[in-house]
């Protein structure tokens, strides 16, 4: 429990895909190596970023232990559950997961609604091991998650922290003893060294997971922060987006950009769609003043034709 309450980066880790849409292992692995030779302490897997809205139960639970058999105790592992129904999560933890995460049930499922009730959910579910709550305002605006159920959940002895999104909440939670973990790369270095944070579960980790740990592990650095803004601004660019499509805010930039850089097949499962060959550029441009020596992978970076990508339609239930 304390080296999970100590994560200061893990990184949420993309789901790459073979042509024909099914999970492409040997990428993942190679994906993962690259995590942990550059001092990722732990990954998200199946998370948003891992695209959970594609991915079944089984199928997460099947990814999390091929990983665990290809790398043992070198990384840790979060498997994110999420709001699938509290019947279904019996099983998340004989699948070698170190820590589950979870977020509000839906007001369908388990019929939630009251505070006392969302103890009594979380309770459950920690019962079956180290967990973490992820808050945020897409998540848990229709149910909420009052700073009282916070507290009261910390004292549960499976309680790791939560992940957090405003900075505020991260400070009185900090202020409490209590861990908590932003999902902002934008805001990582400061809610960190100013706010009290742990550490961050990061999208931009995909992609320079070198520069996001000096970024997080020595001291305040405002000019790394700042040549990697262009980078953090690229992937969660909020121009055209609506509520409605918010939850594909980064998966289109993220995957697009694996793909350039030859780390991943260019295989997208739909809603996921490539980027503009607009943005498709910028990417290039980005990487040739970052360095392309801090970014993953081995090939030379390259805009991708439209023909290049694959779309997959896969059944989400």
């Amino acid at each position: 429990m304390e080296e999970l309450k100590s994560l200061r980066l893990v990184t949420a880790i993309k789901t790459p895909y073979e042509h024909n849409g099914k999970i492409d292992l040997d990428t993942y692995d190679n994906m993962v190596n690259m995590q942990i030779e550059k001092g990722v302490q732990g990954i998200l897997v199946g998370g948003t970023a891992g695209e959970d809205g594609v991915m079944t139960l089984s199928g997460l639970y099947s990814l999390v232990s091929h990983i665990r058999r290809s790398f043992g105790n070198k990384i840790k592992i979060i498997g994110y559950v999420g709001w699938k129904p509290t019947s279904d999560n019996r099983i998340s933890f004989c699948n070698d997961m170190d820590a589950a995460m979870y977020i509000n049930p839906y007001p369908h499922n388990d019929n939630v609604s009251s505070d006392d009730r969302l103890i009594v959910h979380y309770d459950r579910l920690l019962s079956m091991g180290p967990g973490i709550i992820y808050r945020n305002q897409h998540n848990t605006s229709t149910i909420g998650l009052p700073m009282r159920v916070v507290e009261e959940l910390s004292e549960n002895p499976n309680f790791v922290g939560i992940k957090e999104n405003k900075r505020g909440n991260i400070l009185t939670y900090a202020s409490k003893g209590i861990h908590a973990w932003t999902g902002k790369d934008e805001e990582s270095h400061k809610t960190i060294w100013e706010y009290g944070a742990t550490g961050v579960y990061s999208i931009a980790g995909n992609l320079v997971p070198g520069l996001m740990k000096e970024l997080l592990f020595e001291g305040m650095n405002p000019s790394l922060n700042l040549k990697l803004k262009p980078l953090f601004d690229w992937l969660f660019d909020m121009s055209g987006w609506s509520v409605m499509n918010i939850s594909t805010l980064f998966h289109n930039p993220l995957n697009t950009a694996l793909a350039q850089l030859g780390v991943i097949k260019p295989v997208f499962r739909r809603p996921h769609v490539p980027v503009s060959v607009e943005k498709r550029r910028e990417f290039v441009d980005l990487v040739e003043q970052i360095g392309r020596d801090n970014f993953v992978g081995e090939k030379d970076v390259r805009v991708l034709d439209q023909r290049d990508f694959i779309t997959y339609y896969e059944e989400i239930y």
